[in-house]
C-alpha cells in the first residue's frame, strides 16, 4: 500500500484582527476532509506566517482577514515566501474582502479569495483541485 502525503495547510490570522471563528471553522473542515492543518492563532505578522509555513513544510497557506488590511497583508506573505525561496507554496485568502479588491489580490499572487458565506465544501474542493502535496 502506497502511503501518500496529505495536503499540509497553514491557516493564519495576520494583523490585529481579533475575530477567528471563520478561520477555525475552515481549519476544522479542512482537517475533517483529510488534510493536515496547522492553525497559527491570532495576531500573526507576515514574517511569522512565512516562517511557520516554511518550518511546517506546508503546501498551502490560507489567510483569514477581517480587518480591511488584506491589500497589504496578503501580498506581504506572498513576497515573504518568495524571498525565502518558497514560491511553490500556494496562498489563498478569505474574510471581509470587497469584490473590487479581488482582481488586484489575484495579480499579486493570491490564488483564490473566499468571502463570507462561502460553503466550506467549496473551499475544500478548491484546495483539492489546486494544491498538490509535495
Amino acid at each position: 500500500m502506497v502511503n501518500e502525503r496529505k495536503i499540509r495547510i497553514l491557516i493564519a490570522k495576520p494583523g490585529l484582527d481579533g475575530h477567528d471563528r471563520g478561520a477555525k471553522i475552515v481549519a476544522r473542515s479542512l482537517r475533517d476532509a483529510g488534510m493536515e492543518v496547522i492553525y497559527t492563532g491570532l495576531h500573526q505578522t507576515a514574517e511569522m506566517i512565512v516562517s511557520t509555513a516554511i518550518q511546517e513544510d506546508v503546501d498551502v497557506v490560507g489567510l483569514s482577514i477581517m480587518s480591511g488590511a488584506h491589500n497589504v497583508l496578503m501580498p506581504a506573505v506572498i513576497d515573504g515566501l518568495s524571498e525565502k525561496g518558497a514560491k511553490d507554496i500556494v496562498v489563498f485568502g478569505g474574510g471581509i474582502i470587497p469584490e473590487d479588491d479581488i482582481a488586484g489580490l489575484s495579480e499579486k499572487g493570491v490564488k483564490a479569495v473566499f468571502t463570507p458565506g462561502t460553503p466550506t465544501a467549496d473551499i475544500i474542493s478548491w484546495v483539492k483541485q489546486n494544491v498538490t502535496p509535495k
